[in-house]
């Protein structure tokens, strides 16, 4: 599989099978080893909830979590994947909606809607490591993520409504 547009990935480059997990599906990819982790997500493996938005780490609309950490899935190569776990949205709760979702929906975030998918899953890393975040660490950890439409306060609520509700 090629990286459609991104430069990284090219005819040349030798693919050989990369095993790691996903949502806790085993998966192996044959992609040349430069084709970022977001590529393969949604254009093999056919999960789109995760969003290309810059390309190049900045926005956040790729997040992920790998081995139970945020990332950057546009910044993170096939090749770093062996043996490791992804987390997309499709697959942050196997047991109806996230309490961040379940925050996100009552708060009434969304406006576009397309940075959601990051958004949500820097605010579950963040209630992971910090179950009840101050303002300001809340503010911290989500200035990784844009929001074109400047949700933020929302945002910002919907977090600490999650830390409350749990």
């Amino acid at each position: 599989m090629q990286a459609r547009g991104t430069g990284f990935a090219s005819s040349e480059d030798e693919s050989m099978g990369i095993d790691f997990t996903i949502n806790g599906r085993a998966v192996t990819s044959n992609a040349p080893p430069a084709t970022p982790l977001l590529w393969v997500i949604r254009e093999e493996l056919k999960l789109t909830g995760t969003k290309f938005g810059c390309g190049a780490g900045l926005c956040g609309a790729c997040m992920v979590h790998i081995d139970g950490e945020r990332q950057y899935s546009c910044q993170t190569p096939i090749s770093d994947m062996p043996r490791k776990s992804v987390t997309t949205i499709e697959g942050l709760s196997a047991n109806g909606p996230h309490p961040v979702q379940k925050a996100w929906l009552a708060e009434q975030v969304p406006q576009c809607g397309y940075c959601q998918s990051g958004q949500i899953m820097s605010a579950a890393d963040l209630l992971k490591h910090n179950p009840m975040p101050t303002r300001d660490q809340i503010v911290q950890h989500m200035s990784t993520n844009l929001c074109r439409c400047g949700t933020y306060q929302r945002i910002v609520r919907a977090i600490e409504r999650a830390a409350r509700e749990g």
